[in-house]
């Protein structure tokens, strides 16, 4: 008797199993749709969407980007390229910075490799285009003038870099290692 009730018990959860979609689509087929339209109606995004990607600059107006690589290390699928070169003055910067936003995924891990805070996502997507040579980005269409999400951290003065001396030259840096020493 145990096995018929046991049978008839599994059964009934199979029936209720194979009915119930049924039910949510009935109950559904008979509401009027919700339909946004789009360009008239933009949805609010939530704070940390990720979009199109923007160099910042420091608040001295300077351009935070030091072409340190890191940014285009962490991409997964290598869409970031740039070139690294120093001023006069010490201080790096890329002489050219590239993105393909036709391969970006749009990760984040570019923006939190960054030490400088220089490469920041913002919430813009709209970025649709019939050419894929227009997804491409140089340092000159990415560059905006404020400091995107942190005004006020400036790099060279938070790590307190002395900018127009040598390498090496600062009171409290150490000499450089020679790796040749580390060998046996």
């Amino acid at each position: 008797m145990d096995q018929r009730n046991g049978f008839l018990k599994d059964a009934a959860q199979g029936t209720v199993g194979l009915l119930e979609p049924f039910w949510v689509v009935l109950k559904h087929l008979f509401r009027r749709p919700i339909t946004e339209q789009y360009p008239e109606f933009k949805r609010e995004l939530p704070p940390r969407t990720r979009g199109r990607i923007v160099l910042t600059r420091s608040p001295d107006r300077q351009e935070r980007c030091v072409a340190c690589q890191l940014c285009s290390a962490a991409c997964p699928v290598s869409c970031i390229s740039m070139q690294s070169a120093v001023r006069e003055d010490g201080r790096r910067y890329a002489e050219w910075f590239r993105i393909n936003f036709g391969r970006c995924i749009f990760c984040g891990l570019c923006e939190e490799a960054c030490p400088t805070l220089a490469i920041q996502l913002t919430p813009d997507f709209e970025m649709s285009t019939d050419d894929p040579l227009k997804l491409i980005s140089e340092k000159e269409d990415l560059l905006v003038d404020h400091g995107g999400k942190d005004t006020q951290y400036d790099f060279y003065r938070h790590a307190g870099v002395a900018v127009g001396r040598d390498p090496g030259t600062h009171e409290d840096e150490l000499p450089a290692v020679n790796p040749k020493s580390n060998f046996p």
